[in-house]
């Protein structure tokens, strides 16, 4: 008998190991995705910060973007052609400078990466301007698919309100 509960007992043993390397390759599958996206979103706020390149750069053509709060600037864009024309360039245009960003924390879950950062220019008139910002984006094969922004709309009020847009 004692033969017959060895056989078992490695039977068993083999049986867990094979039920559970599938799981295992899925979650290092999984946690290489998550670094992926996190150094892709820091490259894109790195070369953003040095005016090189920018965070817009990986959106997708259709885009989801989701403003949260309320007023006209707030809401949900569909396609990153609406994003700019509609969300961007009304505080874009009144700055006298690219805004440059300052990623203070990257978190990653899934396919979503988790952005807090700050965010500073000069306006048309030659106020300062900053902000604070937390962005969740969803990547689906390489591309921010969606995004949800959280910033203070008031400060981005007072920009729009008091400053006169450049032409670019």
């Amino acid at each position: 008998m004692p033969h017959r509960s060895t056989f078992l007992r490695r039977l068993l043993v083999t049986l867990a190991l094979l039920c559970t390397a599938p799981v295992a390759q899925a979650s290092t599958d999984e946690a290489r995705g998550e670094a992926h996206n996190e150094h892709t979103v820091r490259q894109a706020f790195d070369a953003w910060s040095a005016g090189t390149g920018h965070v817009f750069d990986l959106f997708a053509p259709d885009i989801r973007w989701t403003i949260a709060g309320s007023g006209s600037f707030t809401g949900t864009f569909i396609g990153k052609d609406a994003f700019q024309t509609r969300a961007a360039a009304p505080l874009v245009d009144r700055l006298a400078a690219p805004l440059k960003p300052l990623v203070h924390h990257v978190w990653t879950a899934d396919d979503r990466v988790i952005v807090r950062f700050d965010a500073s220019s000069t306006t048309t008139s030659g106020a300062p301007y900053s902000n604070q910002y937390v962005w969740i984006l969803r990547f689906d094969k390489g591309r921010i698919v969606e995004g949800e922004a959280f910033l203070d709309m008031a400060a981005y009020r007072e920009v729009v309100d008091n400053n006169e847009p450049v032409a670019r």
